[in-house]
């Protein structure tokens, strides 16, 4: 549809998308850690990068550590985050938003180190590296959309259930995750029923997400979750 500005939008640097892109781009900038990071203070955002050789992973693997700079510790500037998530700060959603000492983002991250570290038939601690980016919690989830339009991770996008929690005994009856059916281990998740499709099946997508992923294409439908990928306001409603 045509404007005043010859049929091109303006750009608004307050559109809620090119805010997202922002805070994304401030988390690029951030310096890289090795697993577990250590403990600091603050929510936030956080990208999780696998530099390893895992066969399912190998060429994501090399991908990420191509024309790394010493002291970037593998991950190089074609890097592409395998999972990327928030932590908002402890009571944010009774509009505390001044804990300054929370170290909600700091747990989150070693939580994703032990589940690393359950499946060790598979996965290996130091495969992995980690950039994180202390935010205000009202930035968290605008942050978070743009990290995942801009990279569409596969444990985020392909593989759920990376980020699941224990279910307790009142969910024990729901499926164990694509996730932990690759990568088995941890032992909440072994107790659960064990999930219809058969791990060749969730193979199979991972194969053509990396694919996709290093040649810089967008992930082909097939590869996707039956989970809907949320969009901002989802996000921001969360």
């Amino acid at each position: 549809m045509g404007n005043a500005f010859g049929g091109y939008e303006p750009y608004n640097p307050l559109d809620e998308k090119n805010l997202a892109q922002s805070v994304a781009d401030a988390l690029e900038r951030e310096r890289v850690h090795l697993l577990p990071p250590a403990p600091f203070t603050g929510p936030g955002l956080y990208a999780l990068y696998y530099v390893g050789d895992f066969e399912l992973y190998a060429s994501l693997g090399e991908m990420c550590r191509r024309n790394a700079r010493p002291g970037n510790l593998d991950v190089g500037p074609e890097a592409v985050p395998i999972y990327v998530g928030k932590a908002a700060a402890s009571g944010s959603r009774h509009g505390n938003l001044k804990n300054a000492k929370d170290k909600t983002l700091s747990d989150r991250i070693r939580k994703h180190m032990r589940s690393i570290e359950a499946a060790a038939s598979t996965l290996r601690v130091r495969d992995f590296r980690v950039r994180y980016l202390r935010v205000k919690d009202i930035w968290i989830p605008l942050g978070e959309y743009g990290l995942l339009q801009r990279y569409a991770p596969i444990w985020n996008r392909v593989l759920d259930g990376f980020g699941n929690n224990d279910p307790g005994r009142g969910r024990a009856d729901q499926a164990r995750s694509p996730w932990d059916t690759l990568h088995p281990g941890r032992v909440w998740a072994e107790r659960l029923p064990v999930n219809l499709d058969p791990p060749e099946h969730f193979e199979a997508k991972v194969r053509q997400a990396v694919q996709a992923t290093v040649r810089h294409q967008p992930l082909p439908e097939t590869a996707l979750s039956d989970q809907p990928a949320l969009d901002l306001s989802d996000l921001i409603d969360s």
